[in-house]
């Protein structure tokens, strides 16, 4: 089996609208149309998910025993910016380190800080330690704002990192990992 070092990994900006997918039934775009043709023609894929209104980094590779290993529980933690419509509290915050209960099972954070607020918007970053499937729209969607009594809404997510890789391109920009940042990704 080849060494995280060995294979080539591809960093990829994914924007907002995209789909993570080969192929899309509705006739959307996908990430396939933003890369070269050889990157679907030769197999990459991605390591994990972000759902179409989910922008930032994106790792692909062509080894899927790869992309078990990255994805592994208790492995690399990702790291979000994220604007949520609605007042977050410390409460909330208590709330989502310890989690909180969806049909999906317990979502939590590992860390969560507000950066600010504009209005009735909060603008925070958090890192996780799992992904669920829209673990972080629907750990928002489970809280409620204390001032109106509706749920708290994502409006903008943004991936910023992947355990020590961090995104360094604009939307809809592509390169390969240095080989430096690939050791960094040994386990």
């Amino acid at each position: 089996m080849k060494t995280i070092a060995e294979s080539r990994i591809i960093l990829f900006h994914k924007p907002k609208g995209v789909v993570v997918s080969r192929r899309d039934e509705l006739g959307r775009k996908t990430i396939y149309d933003l890369l070269p043709e050889w990157v679907l023609r030769d197999g990459w894929v991605a390591v994990g998910r972000l759902d179409r209104q989910t922008r930032g980094l994106l790792l692909l590779v062509k080894d899927g025993r790869l992309v078990e290993r990255l994805t592994r529980p208790g492995g690399f933690t990702r790291t979000y910016e994220v604007w949520v419509r609605g007042q977050v509290t410390e409460k909330h915050l208590a709330a989502i380190r310890e989690g909180v209960p969806s049909p999906v099972g317990i979502l939590r954070c590992v860390e969560v800080k507000i950066l600010g607020r504009v209005g009735p918007k909060t603008h925070l970053w958090l890192i996780l330690d799992e992904g669920k499937n829209r673990h972080i729209r629907r750990l928002f969607g489970a809280l409620r704002d204390e001032r109106y009594g509706t749920a708290l809404k994502v409006m903008d997510l943004k991936r910023l990192a992947f355990g020590p890789i961090q995104l360094d391109l604009p939307s809809g920009r592509w390169r390969f990992l240095s080989q430096y940042e690939q050791m960094m990704l040994s386990v």
